[in-house]
C-alpha cells in the first residue's frame, strides 16, 4: 500500500477568510446592503482574489451574502417580508417539536441551552445573548430528532441572528436580559409540564410577538424610505 504524504488541515484559507468576514458582518463592521469588494479585501489581506471569492461563496451559502446584478456580493439586508418568512418557518418547526409529549431525560439539551442563555445574559453583550437565545430555540427544534431539519434551522437562524443583532437598538428586545431568561424559562416549564397544547401556545406567543415587533420596525423603515 502506497503511503500518502498529505498535510491535512482542518480549514482552508477560504474557510478562514469566510469565518473572519462572518464575524465582521455579525459585529456590524459591514452594515446591511454593503457591497463586499473582493479585490479590496484581497489586497488588504494580502491573499488572492480567488480565495476571497470562494470565501464569499461560503457566506452566500450560509445566507449572509447575496449576489446582485451589477453590484456583486452584498451583505443581506432585512425586509419585513423576508423576516416574517423566517419567523413563519420557526413557528412551524418549534410548535411541531413541542406538540409531542417529552420525557424528562429528553429535555437535557433544552435545559442546558437555558442555562447558557442565563450565562450570556450576565454578560450584557447583545451578540452573545442573541446567539444563546436562538440556540435555545434550536434545542427545541432538536427534539424532532431530524438532522436535516437541524441543518435547515441552523441556516435559517444564521440569517435571523444577523438581523436581530443589527436591529437590537431599535427592537430593544435585549435591553433587559433577565426578562429574556424568564420568558424562555416559562417556555421550558410549559414543555416540562407535559401539556403539549400549553407548550405550543407558549412557543407561538413568544415567537409571534417578537416577529411582529421586528417586522413593525422594518415596515416603518420601508415606509420612510419610500416617502
Amino acid at each position: 500500500m502506497t503511503s500518502l504524504d498529505i498535510a491535512v488541515r482542518r480549514t482552508t484559507a477560504a474557510q478562514q477568510v469566510a469565518e473572519g468576514l462572518s464575524d465582521l458582518i455579525m459585529s456590524g463592521h459591514f452594515s446591511p446592503g454593503t457591497r463586499l469588494r473582493e479585490s479590496a479585501i484581497a489586497a488588504e489581506l494580502g491573499i488572492s482574489r480567488n480565495t476571497v471569492r470562494e470565501a464569499v461563496r461560503i457566506l452566500e451559502l450560509g445566507g449572509l451574502v447575496n449576489y446582485e446584478v451589477n453590484r456583486g456580493a452584498v451583505v443581506i439586508a432585512p425586509t419585513s417580508e423576508s423576516v416574517m418568512a423566517l419567523y413563519d418557518a420557526r413557528l412551524h418547526l418549534e410548535t411541531a417539536a413541542v406538540r409531542v409529549p417529552r420525557e424528562s431525560d429528553e429535555l437535557g439539551s433544552v435545559r442546558e441551552a437555558l442555562a447558557e442563555l442565563s450565562r450570556a445574559a450576565d454578560t450584557h453583550q447583545v451578540r452573545d445573548i442573541v446567539t444563546a437565545d436562538l440556540a435555545f430555540h434550536a434545542s427545541i427544534v432538536g427534539l424532532l430528532q431530524n438532522t436535516r431539519i437541524d441543518d435547515f434551522y441552523r441556516d435559517l437562524t444564521t440569517e435571523l441572528r444577523y438581523y436581530l443583532t443589527v436591529l437590537s437598538k431599535e427592537t430593544r428586545e435585549y435591553d433587559d436580559p433577565t426578562t429574556i431568561v424568564s420568558e424562555h424559562a416559562e417556555i421550558l416549564a410549559a414543555i416540562e409540564s407535559g401539556d403539549t397544547t400549553a407548550a405550543a401556545e407558549a412557543v407561538f406567543a413568544h415567537v409571534n410577538h417578537n416577529a411582529h415587533r421586528v417586522c413593525d420596525i422594518l415596515r416603518a423603515r420601508e415606509a420612510a424610505g419610500s416617502s
